[in-house]
């Protein structure tokens, strides 16, 4: 059974900083990629960033810049340091990690509140 568990999200004033963690655990044969997505008031949910071989990123272009994601795949762990926080990065946070038990699937994390005031 694999889980995501992420932590870190919060209240936080515009202009501040947080740092998300999601941690992977179970039978996880290989990683492909880990990311964060998120989900804002009547939004559906975007990607924020994605890190790929523990290597190649992707933003988003709002967060571009702003966030940096890294993971470190011995500890089947992804981070995401977010800079410059504005009331529009307010949502709820998800993890997200493909992974290889038998074969590769996605697996989400429950999600973290992360609300930005103005």
């Amino acid at each position: 059974q694999v889980q995501l568990v992420e932590s870190g999200g919060g209240l936080v004033q515009a202009g501040g900083s947080l740092r998300l963690s999601c941690a992977a655990s179970g039978n996880i044969d290989s990683i492909r990629s880990m990311g964060w997505y998120r989900q804002g008031p009547g939004k559906q949910r975007e990607l924020v960033a994605t890190i790929t071989a523990g290597i190649t990123t992707h933003y988003a272009a709002s967060v571009k810049g702003r966030f940096t994601i890294s993971s470190d795949n011995g500890k089947k762990t992804v981070y995401l340091q977010m800079n410059s926080l504005q009331p529009e990065d307010t949502a709820v946070y998800f993890c997200n990690g493909i992974f290889k038990t038998d074969l590769f699937k996605s697996y989400w994390g429950q999600g973290t509140q992360v609300t930005v005031s103005s």
